[in-house]
């Protein structure tokens, strides 16, 4: 389990999720590592990252829910920051999509800028389907980036969909063959790396600062929401259905 750091060049960073045998899950470590490391690169000289999973199988499944899934007020701060769900980040974040990108996997790509993509990867918040509310930011942000009924739609239904789809909402922005991913992903960074710094970072704080505004403006119903969700015997029963492998009873 970890949150490797290289670099391509002398200002395009590469920041890669590995836990592979849980789909490349965070647990609540490799998130506050996360957000460490995103605290690193908005000080230094980086002028854009590209962000990756480990492997074929998948980007990010999200939190490791078969570790801590407290949501105490420090838990909050750490997994807001590592998904940067109210931070005004001035690095570009360009997100090669390698595989699966679901639950708060999904929620993280939200925080990124320019997205490029496998046709095998997979998109959704299936977080409804085990009685988990979706408190990294989708209920903000996919809003705002694919308009109301894609994001509802995603939301309320748990379904998954195919990069094409992803493609065609506007989730992402390419779809390219896997061997072509990370050229495709280090060729956008370089370019916007060659821009004025000084620009491209006063545009990526300005957009970013509106949305960090709003999610901030809404957080404290949203931890409320979150709350009432895991106090319900429905979380039980989803977070038990989802250990075991088999599908929840809602009764």
């Amino acid at each position: 389990m970890d949150i490797r750091l290289a670099w391509h060049g002398r200002h395009v960073a590469v920041v890669t999720i590995d836990n592979q045998p849980r789909r490349n899950a965070m647990t609540r470590q490799m998130m506050a590592e996360l957000g460490r490391l995103w605290d690193e690169l908005e000080r230094g000289d980086c002028r854009c990252i590209v962000l990756t999973g480990a492997g074929e199988r998948a980007f990010c499944a999200g939190a490791d829910i078969s570790g801590d899934l407290s949501a105490a007020p420090e838990t909050a701060r750490v997994v807001n920051h590592a998904l940067l769900k109210t931070d005004a980040y001035g690095k570009p974040i360009v997100a090669a999509v390698n595989g699966d990108c679901v639950g708060g996997g999904l929620e993280l790509l939200l925080a990124t800028d320019i997205r490029v993509a496998v046709p095998h990867a997979r998109f959704g918040l299936p977080e409804v389907r085990w009685s988990i509310y979706p408190f990294g930011g989708a209920t903000i942000k996919l809003v705002q980036q694919l308009g109301y009924v894609h994001a509802m739609d995603l939301l309320l239904t748990a379904r998954l969909i195919d990069a094409g789809e992803a493609a065609q909402r506007g989730l992402v922005n390419r779809v390219v063959a896997p061997p072509d991913l990370m050229a495709s992903a280090l060729e956008t960074a370089e370019t916007i790396a060659a821009n004025s710094p000084t620009a491209v970072q006063a545009v990526k704080r300005q957009i970013s600062a509106t949305i960090a505004e709003h999610a901030r403006a809404r957080e404290a119903l949203d931890q409320q929401l979150g709350d009432r969700v895991r106090a319900s015997a429905h979380f039980a029963e989803g977070v038990a259905a989802f250990r075991e492998k088999r599908p929840p009873r809602y009764d």
